[in-house]
């Protein structure tokens, strides 16, 4: 096994590319906990969750770096994150503390598929339709919270949302898109960054926001840290957010993993991706400690393409991304000064990323479409992710074998399907 300094590779390289990684994604710094806490609706504190996601990122990224030994950061995952605050606590009502609790039961679901073959079986026999459409669905989801903290969508009694008005704040974030496009056009990983700084500093300016007295502050481990209900999210009517957050992880470890192993050479002698099962663990792992530090699940962000183009090839890589993570927790002041507008754009480009996808999609063959159609557009008019999977792998087992395909349906589908159709009566459980 590799040592996380092999693979032709040296300790410069390594550290630009490290570096790298975590400028493309420090603004889940301040997006994270700016959207779990949703201007306090939820009841979780910004600092708090800010300390939280640092600890997430710095811990399981040197994880991934010194027993994975791959050069993949780890973050709390976006959608995931928007469906935790919007769907589970704003929507059902749970308790944030009984949210975090099913965070960490997820994670420990998710263990056990990692370190077992059940991982595999999944990974095969889900369809490459649904996945697509799930990360698409998210994608809208995202872009929808995105122009909901612009306020280029409101709320409409009549026709449900509507387009708002132009104001400073809609002004701003066409700048924040303007710019993050700008930069990331000449493949800059300090899109995103700038964006959320200059429009920052531009709404200070403007009288929008007022800077803190306190510029830094020290880590905040006393407002949600370890304040998880884990016996609280034990109930059934809970266990269908459980499985939509482990399929939904799944799904996002597999294809980051996938995605970047292939397009950064890392991968074995068969062709398969370097360290999977390795990966997948610490993955699985991420989602239990944000459990436990305070934060919705963490898993590999697709962003650490950038330091593997940058000559990235080992676990060094991510040792040098988790310590610039370090410095981050003393300043949430400043980040907390952050106006929603700010990562609006930051949402709405990560929503259009996760889209670009869905051209791969054969909507012409019904049995394939229409599941993918389902899942795709379920994920932002529910506000969950679990309707959109759930509803996905019923209507692709049933649509199979109405057309007659039931030899290319995985086995596993079936169970997953009856699973599927039990969880959805589980939801309407109140225990």
């Amino acid at each position: 096994m590799d040592s996380p300094g092999d693979r032709n590779s040296n300790l410069k390289t390594e550290a630009i590319a490290g570096v790298t990684t975590f400028f493309t994604m420090a603004y889940i710094v301040i997006v994270n906990p700016q959207i779990l806490s949703a201007d306090g609706k939820t009841g979780m504190a910004f600092n708090g969750v800010l300390t939280a996601t640092i600890i997430i990122c710095f811990t399981m990224t040197l994880l991934m770096g010194l027993y994975a030994k791959l050069p993949f950061a780890v973050a709390p995952g976006m959608g995931i994150n928007a469906f935790f605050t919007y769907t589970i606590i704003l929507g059902k009502g749970v308790p944030w503390p009984t949210a975090l609790g099913i965070i960490f039961w997820a994670g420990v679901f998710f263990l056990l598929i990692s370190i077992t073959p059940i991982r595999e079986s999944i990974a095969k026999a889900i369809p490459t339709e649904i996945r697509i459409a799930a990360a698409a669905g998210i994608g809208i989801f995202l872009t929808f919270i995105g122009l909901k903290s612009a306020g280029f969508i409101v709320s409409d009694p009549v026709t449900l949302v509507k387009i708002g008005a132009l104001g400073k704040p809609a002004l701003l974030t066409i700048l924040g898109v303007a710019i993050s496009i700008f930069l990331m056009s000449r493949k800059s990983p300090f899109a995103f960054l700038v964006t959320i700084i200059v429009v920052t500093v531009i709404a200070w300016a403007l009288g929008l926001v007022t800077a803190p007295a306190q510029k830094l502050s020290l880590p905040d481990f006393k407002s949600v840290f370890l304040k998880l209900d884990i016996f609280g999210a034990l109930k059934l009517s809970l266990v269908p957010s459980i499985i939509a957050i482990l399929f939904t992880d799944l799904f996002d470890s597999i294809s980051t993993f996938i995605g970047v192993a292939h397009a950064g050479g890392l991968l074995d002698e068969q062709g398969h991706p370097r360290n999977l099962r390795q990966g997948l663990i610490v993955d699985s792992l991420a989602t239990m400690g944000a459990g436990l530090a305070g934060t919705s699940s963490g898993t590999a962000y697709i962003e650490s393409i950038a330091g593997i183009e940058m000559g990235g090839r080992t676990g060094l890589t991510s040792v040098f991304t988790a310590f610039c993570f370090l410095p981050c927790l003393f300043i949430a002041p400043l980040a907390g000064m952050v106006p929603p507008y700010a990562t609006a754009a930051v949402l709405i480009l990560v929503g259009a990323a996760m889209f670009r996808t869905v051209g791969q999609i054969k909507f012409s063959k019904m049995e394939e479409g229409i599941p993918a159609f389902l899942t795709l557009i379920l994920i932002p008019l529910t506000f969950s992710i679990t309707q959109g999977i759930l509803w996905g792998f019923i209507s692709h087992v049933g649509l199979y074998l109405m057309v007659g395909r039931r030899r290319d349906i995985h086995p596993v589908m079936y169970a997953l399907a009856l699973i599927s159709i039990g969880l959805l009566v589980l939801e309407r459980v109140k225990l």
